[in-house]
């Protein structure tokens, strides 16, 4: 049944099915013509996902980064990261990697950071003379932050996976978030010192800066108030979206007055799209996940991993290499889901922490969503930028060392997650 389910969804997603659609269609198949899985279980297990309660803070999340993003505030957060790091080499890389950080304490989400941030920075990049290939790497690379900074909606979904605390998992991925954004923004101070990226120099001085901080200040304390929250047990993560929306909704009204009938609407339709988008990909995820436990494949795969490999470092490099792969052709929400079975029991095999696990499985499909031949993130940049994807792939090989490096460190030192 599974080697059907596998064969039928490989063969979809060469013919460019949408993923959610080939799940259901994959693991329908296998349901239907080799049997092992009653059709009224199949169809309880489609729906089951929708029942979660941890499972409604990704829309909420979603609607809360889109209310904030698209207005004065979204501009201010650029403006600070321009006067906090715009003067230095490579300055509006850096603009890039410090807006995609902060931003990543809003959305959560490394599409819509990229689509967002991408639309403000790649074209003032090229006006100020960046190669646009330069400029679409950087977004398309600093972009996945938002994969690990709070509240990150891949640790939400492996939470879910894995029964793993969402507090926990956003808590320890601060460390690996801001490490990746510092070697990103080293890579962009060399290049733009060894290239000669001109530098964005302030106008106002001291006074400019303090005043972009204090304006952008409740865009920055929100990531805060969210882990502050989480960790305090004053609220669930559903909870705490819902607040986060609140939130979003008063600094909009109250303090920018820039909320409209027409951002709401807008930022409506936009969580009801990717929400739509993410659960059906959740709910068919959902009985592959079950075709393959009902065959035990995960616990197959873990007690081949321990008598072949045997040596612990040797199995996290073959689960790294395998999301590796699967990250260039998945997107990051249905790779989770579709691995994350069999790497909780391969994990909890080697003795490897759940919370570890889920920071290195960010960390390493983040990557794909970077690398060719179908990053979602890299097609974002490239298409604003309107540069091939060559191009940009060609400049974006000193940003993937930076995320390997990272990678490597939260695989094999468990103190960068569980500190």
């Amino acid at each position: 049944m599974t080697v059907l389910m596998v064969a039928v969804f490989a063969v979809l997603l060469i013919l460019s099915f949408p993923v959610g659609y080939a799940l259901i269609i994959a693991s329908g198949s296998a349901v239907l013509f080799l049997g092992g899985v009653p059709s009224v279980i199949a169809v309880v297990k489609l729906f089951q996902p929708t029942q979660s309660f941890p499972l409604l803070a990704i829309p909420f999340f979603i609607l809360s980064g889109s209310l904030m993003m698209s207005g004065t505030l979204g501009r201010k957060l650029v403006e600070f990261a321009a006067a906090l790091v715009g003067r230095f080499h490579g300055g509006l890389g850096q603009v890039s990697v410090v807006g995609s950080t902060i931003f990543g304490g809003v959305s959560g989400s490394a599409v819509a950071e990229a689509s967002a941030l991408g639309s403000m920075l790649i074209p003032w990049q090229k006006r100020e003379g960046y190669p646009p290939a330069f400029a679409a790497a950087v977004t398309s690379s600093s972009s996945v932050i938002a994969g690990l900074i709070p509240p990150s909606i891949p640790l939400i979904i492996y939470a879910a996976v894995s029964n793993t605390s969402i507090a926990s998992l956003f808590v320890a991925a601060i460390l690996p978030g801001l490490m990746l954004a510092s070697g990103m923004m080293i890579v962009c101070y060399t290049s733009g010192r060894l290239r000669g990226f001109p530098r964005l120099l302030p106008e106002e001085g001291r006074p400019t800066i303090v005043r972009i901080i204090v304006a952008s200040a409740p865009a920055l304390l929100m990531p805060v108030f969210i882990v502050a929250l989480l960790r305090l047990g004053v609220a669930t993560p559903t909870e705490v979206s819902v607040i986060a929306v609140a939130y979003a909704l008063v600094v909009s009204s109250v303090l920018y007055r820039d909320l409209t009938i027409a951002r709401i609407r807008t930022a409506l339709i936009e969580t009801v799209i990717t929400t739509g988008v993410v659960m059906l990909v959740i709910t068919a995820s959902n009985l592959v996940a079950h075709v393959l436990i009902t065959e035990r494949v995960p616990s197959t795969v873990a007690t081949w991993a321990m008598e072949t490999l045997k040596e612990p470092w040797l199995i996290i490099l073959a689960m790294n290499l395998i999301m590796l792969v699967v990250g260039m052709f998945l997107d990051l929400p249905a790779a989770i889901l579709l691995l994350g079975p069999t790497f909780v029991a391969i994990g909890q095999a080697i003795g490897i922490d759940p919370i570890q696990l889920g920071i290195m499985v960010a960390v390493n499909l983040s990557i794909g969503l970077f690398t060719p031949p179908i990053g979602t993130t890299l097609f974002i940049g490239a298409a604003i930028a309107r540069v091939p994807i060559q191009a940009v792939a060609r400049e974006l090989w000193p940003f993937y060392l930076v995320a390997l490096t990272v990678l490597a460190l939260v695989s094999y030192i468990p103190a960068f997650t569980l500190y």
